[in-house]
């Protein structure tokens, strides 16, 4: 049985002050061992605060992007061996956001996918539609696109190493939430994908669900047979709804 993932995504959120008291209550509440893997992915200028927060207890640090890129003249970017200084197991790439707002496409999420696996981070590797492409009935053909550029690019062996996160973009930070029937399609869709390149590998692949999770609706999308947990965004900056999120991922 594949162990749950919570993963919050800060976006472009936050100050040293409150960064500060939200790690703080979010560690004072969780017991050493749960039922789950946590992690938050803050953004690059928190790393250092991030790490000294969480030297003990189960909340491991994530990055919110990485360059495709090694190292060079690359002004404003951060590389993976940079985010590994900083004790950053996850990175989250190819992102809607970046997608959309910095013209990523899914070749450069398929370079960026390498570099971190590379590094030996965990790259939480963003999938989804559009309400249009939704519409248009291309949700399948859209996803497949996008996982399958990842796939072209690394091993076999590397399969196991991925996390996916199924964002549909029209749920993201709107208020609409797929149902956890929809979720659940497109998830067993990416399964699909994974078992075929690596049968054994792709069952064991954490395929999360990162389109308006919330205390309301998680424990209901987290019994889907293929979600294994949340890319949370904005109930991942306040403590009590990160909280409860994780108290139901089992």
């Amino acid at each position: 049985m594949r162990r749950k993932l919570v993963a919050g995504n800060w976006k472009m959120n936050g100050s040293l002050a409150v960064n500060s008291a939200l790690l703080a209550s979010v560690n004072a509440a969780l017991p050493a061992k749960v039922d789950c893997d946590i992690a938050v992915c803050v953004p690059a200028p928190y790393l250092a605060q991030g790490q000294a927060a969480l030297t003990s207890g189960p909340v491991v640090l994530g990055a919110q992007d990485v360059s495709a890129h090694e190292d060079g003249a690359y002004t404003g970017e951060v590389s993976a061996a940079m985010l590994l200084e900083f004790g950053c197991s996850f990175v989250i790439v190819g992102h809607s956001e970046r997608r959309s707002y910095h013209a990523e496409d899914s070749a450069v999420v398929a370079q960026k996918t390498l570099r971190a696996l590379q590094a030996g981070m965990t790259p939480i590797v963003c999938v989804g539609e559009t309400l249009a492409q939704r519409e248009a009935g291309n949700t399948e053909a859209v996803v497949a696109a996008q996982l399958d550029a990842v796939l072209a690019v690394i091993d076999a062996a590397q399969v196991e190493h991925l996390v996916v996160a199924y964002e549909p973009v029209w749920a993201i930070g709107t208020g609409k939430t797929a149902t956890p029937a929809m979720a659940q399609d497109v998830h067993a869709q990416l399964r699909k994908m994974l078992t075929a390149r690596n049968a054994e590998q792709g069952e064991k692949v954490r395929i999360l669900y990162g389109g308006s999770m919330k205390p309301e609706n998680a424990a209901e999308l987290m019994a889907q047979p293929d979600i294994d947990g949340g890319l949370i965004g904005g109930a991942a900056l306040k403590a009590s709804d990160f909280l409860a999120i994780i108290a139901a991922a089992k």
